[in-house]
């Protein structure tokens, strides 16, 4: 079971859901040295990252974006913080992008 997992339904459209998360690989790979693979589909995507500390999966639809994570000891202490961090910057990727959508 994760440590935590996060689920933000959307309706934005699984383009414009690729463009959010191909965004978040770029700064998670450079700002964390994650490691990213990323397994694309016809309906949906699964991006799996792992880094020495913590693992863990974001699964990309048209309609939603879920995430789980697994965190080790050491992050575990920082579970909450850690949670409240990767939920507060989903919630701005995609208030970002609805709001392109609303001026287009």
């Amino acid at each position: 079971m994760p440590d935590f997992h996060i689920h933000r339904p959307h309706t934005l459209g699984l383009e414009r859901a690729r463009k959010i998360t191909r965004k978040w690989i770029a700064s998670a790979e450079k700002q964390y040295d994650v490691t990213c693979t990323v397994t694309e589909g016809e309906t949906s995507d699964r991006v799996q990252f792992k880094r020495s500390g913590f693992s863990g999966a974001v699964n990309v639809s048209a309609e939603h974006f879920a995430i789980d994570c697994k965190l080790g000891i050491l992050y575990g202490a920082f579970k909450n913080k850690i949670e409240e961090e990767v939920a507060r910057q989903l919630d701005t990727a995609l208030a970002k992008e609805a709001a392109k959508v609303a001026k287009a």
